[in-house]
């Protein structure tokens, strides 16, 4: 059961990250590297802040830093007419520097100092273990997909989806696809940040490594909740499901972990088979469809 519910407080503070990579994957068609970049970032901020007593102040500067480096890369796609993945990767680098300027070392300890979740515990002394964290990060995470599935239903979160779609039908609409690129980059980022944020108040540290492979973490867990979800989907059912499949992935995560067949050095291998694996799902399926047809042509033959 503890490891149940650390499998589950990881993948709601995960979720983030997952909703973020959905926005920018699923919804912009975009592969957007900043992703390992903003998740330090937004640990970084929050973890500074919260050594200066400002726990709250650190998740909202998660944010709008998240938001920023988001803006950075859709400045460069946009603006200086840079390959997305390529923007990506440059502010991914540059971050680097930033976040450990920040930081004003490589790592920085929490212990001993005030975080988001040690007033949910006050709140609920008499709780299980983790079961306070759990409980905020889920109604964190309710609150924050509520929000994104009723602002792409208005009228300009329905351009942002048209962008991913048709960018030049679109553009042919006298609609500012500049616009709509920059401000999806900078929610998704956004996103990412506060992941990285409640990641570094849970640990008690904020490492300027502690984003690398995230972005391989956001797509395996948008995968998984598609494969568990399966079929045509709505973009809010989307948006759950990377929810879900967060917390499934760190499930499959957390097991093959507590099994003597994978030590923890093999996390990043275990991570690349799953997504492997799962993305190579959809291509299965079709060859098992085309199998069956073929069966089925040859017996009416």
């Amino acid at each position: 059961m503890d490891i149940v519910l650390s499998a589950l407080l990881l993948g709601l503070q995960y979720a983030m990250l997952a909703l973020g990579v959905y926005i920018t994957f699923r919804v912009l068609n975009i592969p957007d590297l900043t992703v390992d970049g903003s998740f330090t970032l937004g640990a970084a901020v929050s973890a500074v802040l919260s050594v200066a007593g400002h726990p709250f102040l650190g998740l909202l500067a998660a944010l709008a830093c998240g938001a920023l480096a988001g803006g950075v890369t859709g400045f460069l796609q946009t603006k200086a007419g840079i390959h997305p993945i390529l923007a990506g990767i440059l502010t991914m680098s540059g971050l680097y520097t930033v976040n450990i300027t920040i930081m004003g070392a490589p790592n920085v300890s929490l212990i001993g100092k005030p975080r988001f979740y040690d007033f949910v515990d006050a709140l609920l002394p008499n709780a299980g273990k983790d079961t306070p964290e759990i409980l905020a990060v889920a109604v964190l995470c309710v609150v924050v997909t509520t929000l994104l599935i009723l602002f792409f239903r208005t009228v300009f979160g329905l351009c942002i989806r048209a962008t991913g779609n048709n960018e030049d039908m679109v553009r042919a609409s006298s609609i500012n696809t500049n616009a709509t690129k920059i401000t999806a980059l900078c929610m998704a980022n956004a996103l990412v940040g506060l992941s990285g944020a409640l990641l570094a108040q849970t640990n008690g540290f904020a490492d300027i490594n502690g984003g690398s492979g995230m972005i391989v973490v956001g797509l395996a867990s948008v995968i998984i909740g598609e494969v568990v979800f399966g079929g045509r989907r709505s973009l809010a059912l989307g948006l759950i499901s990377a929810v879900v499949g967060s917390v499934v992935y760190r499930l499959i995560i957390a097991l093959a972990l507590e099994s003597t067949v994978f030590s923890a050095d093999a996390l990043k291998l275990i991570s690349a088979v799953i997504v492997g694996i799962t993305l190579s799902v959809p291509a299965m399926r079709a060859a098992i469809a085309r199998y069956r047809t073929r069966k089925g042509a040859k017996r009416h033959a």
